[in-house]
């Protein structure tokens, strides 16, 4: 491999791992100005995108030991990568490709599992991580208030008996 080439695929097999996800989508058809806009949008969800030249994209992603995607890279493919939340990056691409009608979700990894489009576009569908977690604390904080809430009860009922038996005899 030239140099150039191996520079690149050095530089993407960084991305990749320090990406608990990718995604693969086709940009074809996207103007300059839309791409651009895409940009910020997905800096906005905390990801980038990348122009990917796919055999190179193939080799790295073989270096760091993702399945052979032989077959499933062709055509104009850009990668998405990010840090955050892979549900924000998979909800702001399904809402720029309802407004521009473009780019097609291929397929993507997620800690090293293939997702179909299909998944991603489910996982566009979820609450913000953020949103989800205070639901998890939540459910779990209910438990305990209803465990305190029964404890307490005898109490507060002989409290008001003897509050009503002091009143009634007043």
């Amino acid at each position: 491999m030239r140099p150039e080439k191996q520079f690149i695929t050095n530089e993407y097999i960084a991305r990749l791992n320090s990406s608990p996800f990718f995604l693969i989508v086709d940009y074809q058809g996207l103007g300059v100005l839309q791409f651009t806009e895409l940009r910020k949008r997905l800096a906005k969800a905390g990801s980038q995108i990348h122009v990917v030249k796919n055999s190179i994209f193939q080799a790295a992603a073989k270096e760091v030991g993702i399945a052979d995607l032989t077959g499933s890279l062709n055509g104009q493919l850009a990668v998405v990568t990010g840090q955050k939340d892979v549900a924000a990056t998979a909800k702001t691409l399904k809402n720029f490709r309802a407004e521009f009608d473009k780019p097609k979700i291929r397929f993507g990894f997620l800690e090293k599992g293939r997702m179909e489009a299909e998944q991603i576009l489910i996982l566009a569908d979820l609450p913000p991580l953020e949103t989800l977690r205070g639901k998890l604390v939540g459910l779990l904080q209910t438990p305990a208030t209803r465990l305190v809430q029964v404890i307490n009860a005898p109490a507060q009922q002989l409290a008001r008996v003897l509050q009503a038996y002091s009143e009634k005899g007043a």
